[in-house]
């Protein structure tokens, strides 16, 4: 629900080379701003109106803008943005145009996968998050195509993922991970419908899983599509956040 009133600004339509595609949103409130349109004049300009609007001031229902001749941008194509309000307590997931969104199931909500989390707000991600624990996941409510699940064992959430769910495994226990794990495997032998699973940990906690996995009775087949380290290959760090990026670009980068 929208904690104050604001303003949804969507890319209605577009013509030529623009910055953002259609169905793109951007949330105004008086004290912040979610998601983007595209960023630059455009974006600046429709702010102002925006928060003219919640301070009283009329609102048109779409506006054109022809990026080059009016606001001086180098995209030089035509975008029509649609303004409506959302009143103080009105659903804003509901309002929000539709996107295709990947489903990525998260399990841990640890300083990594709250990391993960975090960025993946801004991104077409449709994200059930997963840990055994109460009172880990962050206060308030998730964002629209967000589940949010305490369930003990995690790994009885693997039944429930989503058809070709990307799956991320960081839960707070080597012992979790494991059994979240098998669960996959066991599903893929099964059902065939998670094109991605990973792990985070280190090559020799993978090296250990792996003989694991193989006195349960699955197969170099099976547990050789899993990566374990995650993340895409030459980003250091260990920081939350800068695995948390490479793990995103790592699923982003996944076929459709």
């Amino acid at each position: 629900m929208a904690a104050e009133a604001l303003v949804l600004v969507t890319v209605a339509r577009t013509r030529g080379s623009v910055p953002r595609e259609a169905g793109a949103w951007m949330a105004v409130a008086a004290g912040g701003i979610t998601g983007t349109v595209g960023g630059g004049h455009l974006e600046f300009d429709a702010i102002a109106r925006a928060r003219a609007a919640l301070a009283g001031a009329d609102l048109a229902a779409e506006v054109r803008y022809p990026l080059g001749p009016s606001l001086g941008q180098c995209c030089g194509g035509v975008v029509w943005l649609r303004f409506e309000r959302v009143a103080a307590g009105e659903d804003l997931a509901a309002r929000l145009p539709g996107e295709a969104l990947r489903p990525l199931a998260l399990f841990g909500a640890g300083h990594v996968g709250d990391a993960i989390a975090r960025i993946a707000r801004e991104l077409p991600l449709a994200l059930h998050w997963i840990d055994s624990r109460d009172g880990q996941f962050p206060a308030g409510p998730p964002v629209r195509g967000w589940r949010q699940e305490v369930c003990s064992p995690a790994a009885d959430a693997v039944a429930d993922l989503a058809p070709g769910a990307a799956v991320l495994v960081m839960s707070h226990s080597h012992a979790e991970d494991f059994d979240i794990l098998a669960a996959c495997l066991q599903r893929q032998r099964e059902r065939r419908d998670l094109p991605f699973i990973g792990m985070i940990g280190s090559r020799t906690k993978w090296a250990s899983f792996r003989q694991r996995l193989a006195a349960r009775g699955f197969g170099e087949a099976e547990w050789g599509r899993v990566a374990c380290p995650i993340g895409v290959p030459g980003v250091a760090g260990k920081q939350p956040a800068v695995i948390a990026v490479a793990v995103l670009a790592q699923v982003l980068a996944l076929p459709a």
